[in-house]
């Protein structure tokens, strides 16, 4: 999936050691735009942490997992970014088409009553 929000929150890395070595992760805060502006909490790990691009008010392309979980009876739901790019860098810009302007139709008169164009049922 694919979002582009604000980025208002950064939480600090978060680091441990695991099976495989040390791992990294990071939790960004994105907030989209619109009427209702909805905050959703995006996990970054390992090399997909790029400090240039998570500044506070940076416009972000978040590419994304979800997952969900269950443990003990409770589900448990992940959002993983696995690309995050500044808004707009990896699309190709379109073309400015110049607005189509329709001329205004008339008026449709149904007052006009004619006997002669009933339907038949």
């Amino acid at each position: 999936m694919q979002l582009t929000a604000k980025l208002i929150q950064v939480m600090p890395i978060q680091t441990g050691m695991g099976k495989n070595g040390e791992w990294r992760k990071q939790n960004i805060i994105l907030e989209t735009d619109g009427m209702y502006p909805k905050k959703v909490c995006m996990t970054l790990w390992g090399d997909k942490i790029n400090e240039s691009i998570l500044q506070v008010g940076n416009i972000l392309d978040v590419s994304f997992d979800i997952e969900s979980r269950e443990y003990n009876g409770n589900w448990y739901t992940d959002l993983r970014a696995w690309k995050v790019d500044p808004a707009g860098a990896g699309a190709p810009v379109p073309p400015q088409a110049a607005p189509q302007q329709q001329a205004p139709s008339a008026p449709v008169d149904f007052s006009s009553s004619d006997e002669g164009d009933d339907l038949p049922f």
